[in-house]
Formats: structure tokens, sequence, C-alpha cells
């Protein structure tokens, strides 16, 4: 961490608002001036915010986070701008200038949106600014109930070839248990996935204000880690110590296989599929272990609609979820293609159907122990 020169900080909403909801200005004021302290170091910083839906909750009279939809939009188009000005005050106290970006995850699939964010970012980061990213709650629809902003700050770390990630949380790091009962560890260090078998990561964070609780910050840490990003996980009062490299939280190490293109990690983790293709056993073992681009010939079924260029999902028969890719056919074209080759698809159609329905190039595998598909769109 004291090596990184450019870092993204990811801070939950339980970590900004006091118990009854409201934003904490001692609590906001406390990670800026830490913010602050190492951007004075020369060092580039990123921070993901989360709370906008916690902030705006008191103004509306809401007591509890809401459940509905139109209600956490309402709540967060009004707290987004009173988490932005009190960020613009605390900054500019230290002479720094605060930008704000809304992204959704939906900018991170469509790949133009992802170059101007990347843009943007960058040139934000190289005239001093420190832009504060948040999930664009007002918009969002299934982000906003599954509290992405882990998983947004894991790809901002990617977008931006970070040196760290720290994720910043209400607990002080990961245990292999419940923290509050006698005799649970602190897990200082994470290196290989096998470290986490039998741990009880658990579902919610202690406040219920925010909603990622430390299933998505494992998350999201694996998913920094894949693309390279070392890790750390604590909590908020511990930035400083985290920043200036002591042994608190938990580590997580970049993985020591070959990294993932950004392609790859882009379809793996910032995209969904809009449909499903369905394989026969042949191409399964093919796509999983012969890294096979996949053939009319291994597909028995198409499930959705979607559009050449449109990333779906590569099913086997039992519906399970293999890999995800970018498709070449539009859904209603692949059915008069099925089992049949590209050899005879080109001497029967034309030239221009001598090709696969997803190449290897545009594929990810998502689990070799393929886990059962949502439903299809």
């Amino acid at each position: 961490m004291t090596r990184a020169r450019r870092v993204v900080v990811k801070v939950g909403s339980s970590s900004l608002t006091t118990h009854d909801g409201r934003i904490d200005r001692d609590r906001i004021r406390e990670l800026t001036d830490v913010l602050a302290a190492r951007r004075a170091a020369d060092v580039e910083i990123v921070l993901v915010s989360s709370g906008a839906v916690a902030a705006g909750m008191t103004p509306l009279g809401l007591v509890t986070r809401p459940r509905d939809l139109a209600t956490q939009q309402a709540a967060a188009s009004v707290g987004q701008g009173l988490l932005v000005a009190h960020y613009t005050r605390a900054f500019a106290d230290h002479g720094l200038t605060a930008a704000q970006v809304l992204l959704t995850v939906d900018d991170m699939m469509r790949r133009a949106h992802h170059r101007n964010a990347q843009r943007t970012l960058t040139r934000l980061l190289d005239i001093g600014a420190v832009p504060i990213v948040n999930e664009n709650d007002t918009v969002a629809t299934h982000e906003i109930r599954f509290g992405d902003n882990d998983r947004l700050a894991a790809l901002v770390a990617h977008l931006l070839r970070a040196d760290a990630l720290l994720l910043l949380s209400d607990v002080d790091a990961l245990y292999d248990g419940d923290p509050s009962r006698p005799g649970t560890r602190r897990i200082a260090e994470v290196r290989e996935p096998e470290d986490l078998e039998g741990v009880d990561i658990g579902s919610a964070g202690r406040r219920g204000v925010g909603t990622g609780g430390m299933v998505t910050k494992v998350e999201s840490a694996r998913i920094a880690t894949e693309a390279g990003v070392p890790t750390i996980l604590t909590s908020a009062a511990n930035a400083g110590a985290a920043l200036d490299g002591e042994p608190v939280g938990t580590f997580f190490a970049p993985a020591r296989r070959r990294r993932p293109s950004t392609r790859q990690l882009w379809l793996a983790h910032a995209t969904a599929g809009r449909g499903r293709v369905v394989l026969d056993p042949g191409a399964v073992r093919a796509v999983l272990g012969g890294r096979a681009s996949l053939l009319p010939a291994g597909v028995i079924k198409v499930e959705g609609e979607f559009s050449a260029g449109d990333p779906v999902d590569l099913c086997d028969e039992d519906g399970r979820t293999v890999a995800r890719g970018l498709v070449n056919y539009d859904a209603a074209e692949i059915p008069n293609l099925m089992g049949r080759s590209t050899r005879w698809l080109a001497r029967e159609l034309g030239p221009e159907y001598e090709r696969e329905i997803v190449h290897r190039d545009g594929l990810v595998l998502l689990s070799r122990t393929p886990r059962r598909s949502a439903p299809a769109p």
C-alpha cells in the first residue's frame, strides 16, 4: 500500500451515517483528512462512496431504509446532493477539488460508455481532482437492490489500473465467523480461494443501512485480485493505518496466474447475459476444457431475445451457466443453424455463415463447477 501511486477507496453507507440515518459530518471529515494526506504525498485517490439513499432518508422522514425501488430512488436523488456537498466542503479545506461521477453497472457493460468513463476519470486525476464515484441510484434497477458499489469499486480499480483497492466497512476485517463471538479469528491474509473454505462470511453489515454486506466485499476483492489489484478490507476507522501500510484488516493478494484481459473481466463481472444458449455435453466439454469457440453444431436450444454482439450465457442441458460470451448472431437466426457444421452452413447459406456462435476470444468461463443460471430474460 505504501508503494501504491493510484488507490481506489470504497466506503459504505454505514461508515458515513449516524445510527438514525443522518450523514455524519465528523466521519466524512475524518475520512477526507486521511485521503487528503495521501493526496499530499502525491498519491492519486479515487473514492467510491455509498450513502446517497441513507443520506436522503431523514429529509424524507423515512425511519428505516425503504424496500421499494421508487422510494429508494427518491431517497437517493435527495441524498446524493447532500453527500457530495459534504465531500466538496471537506476536500476544499485541503485545497482539493471533488468531482462527482455517477455510474451504473450498465455503463460498465457498454463498451463505449466504459471507455468514456475511463477517459473522464483519468483526466480528473491528471488535473489533480478527487473523483467521487457512486452508483447512479436514481436510475439503477437491479443494481440498487444488491449494493453493487463494492463490485463497482473493483471494476473502477481495474478500469484505472489502480495499484491498490481499499474496502472500508463497519467491520475491521474478515473473520472466520461472527466477530462478536469469543474465539473468532481474524483472517489476516487471503492468498488463494481455498483460504476461505469453510468460512462463514455472513450476509449483512452491523448497521443495516447499506445493502452489500461482507459477501459483496469478498466478491469485490476477488474481482480486483483477479485483475492483479491487491486489496485490503478493514474499517473506516483504520483507513489511515491501512494506507500507511500497517498490518490491519484482511489483505487479499493479487492472483499469481495470468491476469484476465479487460474484455474477459468485463464479460465476467460487468455484464449480464441477455439470453441463453444451451450446449450439448460435447460443446460444454470443449468450452470448459479446451478453451474452444462455440460452434453451431454444439447448440441445442436458444432462450431469450438478443442481437449479434450482445453478451449471452452459455448453459449446459441442466440450465447451469458455464460461460458467457459475445454472440455473433441474433437469437432468431440461431435455431436454423443448430446442429450444423460451419462448412455445411457456408455451402448452403453463404460464406458469411462460416463463423462461430461465440468466438473463444469473446468468451469467459464463469465456473468450472457450473452453477444454476438465473431465468432467461
